[in-house]
C-alpha cells in the first residue's frame, strides 16, 4: 500500500496532538515533517521517535513555516494539515494558498478525529482569542467546583518548549514540581496559579496519557477541567464548553480560527471585560454570540483590577510590562499594566523600543504593531535575562507588572515595581456557581472519598 505523504502544519501544540490521535500509528499515512510558527526554538528539532512511534524509528523533523513550499516539493507532499491557532481567517487561507499552489491539499481536522473520551466529567474552558480572560475563568470554575467540595484535576494545553520525551506527561502538585520541570516564565504563568490554589495541574505532549493520570491521579479527581490555550477547541470531549469573548476586540469572535470553532461549540458563553470595553463593543460581541450560538447561557462579567502598591504608579513614568502572547499573537494593545497605570494616576508610560536587548528587538520586528508596551517574552532563558536587561535599561520611574506571576521572584528588576492583579467577577444572574450548580448536579457529582 501507498502512504500519504503529510506536512502537519503546527506550532508545538496542536499540531503533536493531531499527530497523536490521527497519524501515530496509521500505516496509511507517513508524516514527513513538522512546520513551526509562533513559537521560538521549535523549528530545527525534531518529534523524537520515542513519541513518534514504531513507523517513525528516526523522529520527524520540525522545519519552519516559511520552508513550507519547498518541503512540499521534496518530499513529495500529498496533503498539509493545519493545527495552529489564535490567527485570523485571512492567515488561514493564505496558508492554504500557499500548500495548494505547491501541488498538495490542506486539510483541518475537527473535534470528532481528535477528541478523547474521559471516564471523568470534563469542563473545558476556552476563549476566543489569546487575553480573553480565559485564566482568570477557569480559576473562578476551579474555585467554585472546590468549594462544593469536589476534587478537581486541571489539564493545560501544552506548552512543550523543553525535552519532549521528558514533558511526555508532566504532573504539578508542589511549586517543587515547578523547578524540576525546569518551567519557562511562559509555563510559569499557567501552572503556578493551579498549584498554589491547591489543585493539581497536568500538561505535557501526550494527551491520552495525561488524561489517564489525570482519571487516576493519586490525589483523588471528580472533574477535569480543560484550561484551553489560545484559541483551540478542548482535547477531550467536553460535558459543559465555557467559552469567554472579548468585547475589546469585537468582531475577533466571527473572524478567528478556532476562536469561532469554541463560540458555536460553547454551552455557556462569558462576555468578560464589560466594566471596561466601550458599550458598541459589548453590543457587536452580543449579537454575534446570539447569531452564531443563539442557546448558549451568556454571563457578563468584570475583570477586576487590584494593584499591591498604587504609590508606586501615581504621578510616575511607569514601564508597563504585559503577558507575552497576549500582545504579540493575541494582537491587544493593552493589557492589565496599561489599565493600572491610567487607573491609578501615572503620568505616562515610557516606550520600552530605545532600550531593547537581544531578542526582544526580534519580537518588536515580527510584531510591530505592540507599541509602548513590554510583552514578558521568558520562553526560555536567554529570553528571560534580554527581559531582564531590556527592563533595567529602561529610563522610568517605576514597573507595572501585569503578568500573571510576580517577575521579581524570577528576575532582578531594579526599579521601583508593583504588580496587578486581576479576577473574574461576574455581573448580575445568570452567574459561574448557577451554571456549575445545575451541571453538579444532572451530573450528581458528590466528592469522592479522600485517598489514604
Amino acid at each position: 500500500m501507498t502512504r500519504r505523504n503529510v506536512i502537519i502544519i503546527g506550532a508545538a501544540g496542536r499540531d503533536f496532538h493531531n499527530f497523536n490521535t490521527c497519524y501515530r500509528d496509521n500505516p496509511a499515512c507517513r508524516v514527513v515533517a513538522f512546520t513551526a510558527a509562533q513559537i521560538p526554538d521549535i523549528a530545527g528539532r525534531a518529534y523524537p521517535p520515542a513519541l513518534a512511534g514504531r513507523l517513525y524509528p528516526k523522529g520527524i523533523p520540525i522545519r519552519p513555516e516559511g520552508e513550507l513550499p519547498a518541503l512540499i516539493r521534496r518530499l513529495k507532499v500529498d496533503e498539509c494539515v493545519f493545527a495552529y491557532s489564535d490567527v485570523s481567517y485571512q492567515h488561514v487561507m493564505s496558508l492554504a494558498a500557499v500548500v495548494q499552489a505547491a501541488g498538495a491539499n490542506f486539510t483541518m481536522l475537527g473535534p470528532k478525529a481528535t477528541q478523547l473520551e474521559s471516564r471523568k466529567p470534563v469542563i473545558a474552558v476556552g476563549a476566543v482569542r489569546t487575553g480573553c480572560g480565559k485564566s482568570q475563568t477557569s480559576r473562578r470554575i476551579i474555585e467554585t467546583l472546590m468549594s462544593m467540595g469536589l476534587r478537581v484535576v486541571a489539564v493545560r494545553h501544552p506548552m512543550p518548549y523543553g525535552d519532549l520525551v521528558a514533558q511526555r506527561v508532566q504532573r504539578f502538585a508542589r511549586l517543587s514540581d515547578l523547578k524540576r520541570h525546569r518551567c519557562t516564565v511562559e509555563e510559569l504563568e499557567e501552572y503556578e496559579p493551579h498549584v498554589v490554589r491547591g489543585n493539581v495541574i497536568y500538561a505535557g505532549v501526550d494527551y491520552e496519557a495525561i488524561l489517564r493520570a489525570a482519571e487516576d491521579d493519586p490525589e483523588g479527581c471528580d472533574v477535569i477541567v480543560w484550561d484551553g490555550g489560545n484559541n483551540d477547541f478542548p482535547f477531550y470531549r467536553p460535558d459543559l464548553m465555557v467559552t469567554v469573548v472579548d468585547p475589546h476586540r469585537p468582531g475577533h469572535e466571527m473572524s478567528y480560527h478556532p476562536g469561532n470553532v469554541t463560540l458555536r461549540l460553547a454551552d455557556v458563553v462569558v462576555v468578560n471585560k464589560i466594566d471596561s470595553a466601550p458599550p458598541e463593543g459589548v453590543d457587536t460581541v452580543r449579537r454575534n454570540v446570539a447569531t452564531v450560538n443563539p442557546k448558549a447561557v451568556v454571563v457578563d462579567a468584570a475583570s477586576v483590577l487590584a494593584v499591591d502598591d498604587p504609590g508606586v504608579i501615581r504621578g510616575k513614568r511607569v514601564l508597563a510590562v504585559e503577558d507575552g502572547p497576549t500582545l504579540t499573537h493575541g494582537e491587544m494593545r493593552y493589557g492589565a499594566a496599561v489599565v493600572a497605570a491610567r487607573k491609578f494616576g501615572a503620568e505616562g508610560l515610557v516606550d520600552p523600543r530605545p532600550f531593547l536587548a537581544g531578542r526582544l528587538r526580534e519580537t518588536f520586528r515580527d510584531y510591530p504593531g505592540i507599541g509602548t508596551l513590554l510583552p514578558a517574552m521568558g520562553y526560555g532563558a536567554a529570553q528571560l535575562k534580554d527581559l531582564e536587561r531590556t527592563i533595567n535599561r529602561t529610563r522610568c520611574d517605576a514597573v507595572v507588572i501585569g503578568t500573571p506571576i510576580d517577575l521579581n521572584r524570577i528576575i532582578r528588576i531594579r526599579h521601583p515595581s508593583t504588580r496587578v492583579h486581576y479576577r473574574l467577577q461576574e455581573i448580575g444572574t445568570p452567574d459561574l456557581p448557577d451554571v456549575l450548580g445545575r451541571f453538579a448536579a444532572t451530573r450528581k457529582l458528590k466528592p469522592s472519598p479522600r485517598p489514604r
